[in-house]
């Protein structure tokens, strides 16, 4: 039994390392621009569209770097959508209307599970913009963000851009260790579209083309699910211009946010994004997450069968060491673009957390519903 249950092991651990080695590959792959066009010299209609749920706390940090952008303002439409908030957030937008801002409020009577994609839909329809640039409520960016991203946009022609995401301003261990692991996150989107398999992003800095938003039918088919905004969409675009989505590899594109301050927060965001996984269109990317959520599992098994058989906790340690290495050797290039190498230190704390974690969410994110912006959703 025990023979048959290791070749499982090996077989599971296999295909983890061949996943990480196809990431490591799609990240170098990718290659930051050589050229930058002068901000004066694009022409692109840009909708910048923000969705905020009771956010008074951030928005007006977020609208002032939204407002120190170096992009033509004759080119640029920022539309943020306020939906249903219940403190000041509506009140501070509306204080940026002579600034050019403009407030939409959403008034649905009837309970929805997407209203953020019924507030992105919402202001794609009233946007004048060709290209439609998303990001949050809750985040901060450098002045040339926007024309970093539409000078990639106008060189290489892509109708859809996923841009860098980390966070910042972290004031503890576990905070710190959320943007380790995000930046695993952001590095597999990444390295998904340098292998040429587009399959995840973050909606905080994302753009596409509004006529192919409509011609790929909007959020239609995925507008029962509280997430995907970014993933799903980007799946059907990708569906239809398999080789025209770039990842922009680039330090001015980034933008920051905050990692969640507690547990209960953090586990509720990951039980969101892990949701999105039951549309997945790509069967292969499918496939591939649970082979990783059962080589998780092997591990947590094999710590537990040690007690009864020492050869199991050989099979875990064996299993650590190649996960650490290979994580290690992903991370270093990714937290390097980030300037936050010193953070992959973290990953022998990171990484037997991340198996309790993965194993987890991989299950409850598929099977119960979950609070988000004060809301239960599904």
């Amino acid at each position: 039994m025990i023979t048959t249950y290791s070749i499982f092991v090996l077989l599971v651990t296999g295909l983890y390392l061949v996943v990480l080695i196809y990431l490591i590959k799609g990240w170098a792959a990718l290659r930051r621009p050589k050229q930058q066009i002068p901000a004066a010299q694009l022409n692109t209609k840009v909708s910048l569209l923000i969705a905020a749920r009771n956010e008074e706390a951030n928005i007006r940090a977020t609208i002032e770097d939204v407002l120190a952008q170096d992009y033509p303002k004759h080119l640029l439409e920022v539309i943020i959508i306020d939906d249903h908030s219940t403190d000041n957030t509506a009140n501070i937008i509306r204080s940026y209307a002579p600034q050019g801002i403009k407030l939409l409020q959403l008034n649905e009577a009837e309970k929805l599970n997407s209203y953020k994609k019924k507030a992105i839909a919402t202001a794609i329809g009233q946007s004048t913009g060709h290209l439609i640039v998303a990001t949050d409520a809750d985040c901060s960016m450098g002045s040339k963000w926007l024309s970093s991203v539409v000078s990639y946009y106008e060189t290489h022609d892509w109708v859809m851009i996923s841009s860098p995401v980390t966070y910042f301003k972290e004031k503890n261990l576990f905070e710190r260790l959320q943007t380790l692991e995000f930046s695993y996150l952001i590095g597999i989107g990444a390295a998904f579209i340098g292998n040429g398999r587009a399959s995840t992003c973050n909606g905080a800095n994302f753009a596409y083309r509004k006529d192919v938003f409509y011609e790929v039918g909007g959020f239609q088919g995925i507008d029962d699910l509280a997430s995907g905004d970014d993933e799903l969409l980007l799946q059907k675009v990708a569906e239809r211009y398999p080789n025209r989505i770039g990842f922009l590899k680039q330090r001015e594109a980034i933008v920051y946010t905050e990692a969640k301050p507690n547990l209960t927060e953090f586990m509720q965001q990951r039980r969101r994004w892990a949701s999105k996984s039951t549309r997945y269109k790509d069967k292969k990317v499918v496939a591939m997450a649970v082979g990783i959520w059962l080589f998780n599992l092997s591990l947590l098994i094999n710590v537990f069968a040690g007690f009864f058989n020492i050869r199991f906790w050989e099979l875990f340690l064996l299993q650590m060491l190649l996960k650490y290495l290979f994580e290690a050797a992903f991370l270093l290039p990714i937290t390097a673009f980030f300037k936050r190498s010193n953070l992959v230190m973290l990953l022998s704390i990171l990484s037997p957390i991340h198996i309790l974690y993965f194993v987890y969410v991989g299950l409850m994110g598929n099977t119960a519903k979950y609070r988000w912006k004060d809301r239960v959703v599904k």
